[in-house]
């Protein structure tokens, strides 16, 4: 397997908790248990039409509002889960986009984790450079999503699929 590793000196390791329980603020776990407001800390949305596209945009907005991001940030990270649910559609076949809430020193931030069972991704070095396509678009898709977030891991294996996790803090 191999993979990649992009981090913003500024981010912190993510505590999460390792159990299903809420812990002590009432938070939800990695789980997707629901806050002290029944709201969920995770989601999972498939990605296997056009149409789950869309559905993975309008979640990630609105996980951008729950979080506090500004407008430019919310644009950073949805621009970002468009292009990674894209790739997992057209090159993967399909997958999953899951959307996690952080929170750490009183930050909040937002986890994507997009996963395929696509064929991988041969030359990660090459796919991350900008213009490289193996498709019919610009090449600015993986590239572009790892600049638009404070920190993004690219794990790939031949014929098991891509995981790319991307992160971004609010006011960071």
């Amino acid at each position: 397997m191999s993979s990649a590793r992009s981090t913003d000196d500024a981010v912190a390791p993510v505590a999460t908790p390792a159990n299903d329980t809420a812990d002590r603020d009432g938070k939800a776990d990695r789980d997707g248990k629901a806050d002290r407001d029944g709201k969920a800390d995770r989601t999972v949305h498939e990605v296997r039409t056009e149409e789950d596209l869309l559905t993975v945009r309008h979640a990630v907005r609105a996980a951008t509002l729950r979080a506090g991001f500004s407008i430019v940030d919310q644009t950073r990270v949805v621009t970002a889960a468009s292009e990674l649910a894209r790739n997992a559609f057209i090159h993967g076949g399909g997958g999953s986009v899951t959307i996690e809430y952080l929170t750490l020193g009183g930050n909040a931030g937002l986890r994507l984790t997009v996963d395929d069972n696509g064929p991988g991704i041969r030359d990660i070095d090459a796919a991350l450079t900008d213009g490289f396509t193996t498709g019919a678009g610009l090449g600015h898709g993986l590239g572009g999503a790892r600049r638009l977030m404070n920190d993004f891991e690219l794990h790939t294996a031949s014929g098991q699929g891509t995981t790319v996790i991307a992160t971004r803090w609010a006011g960071r």
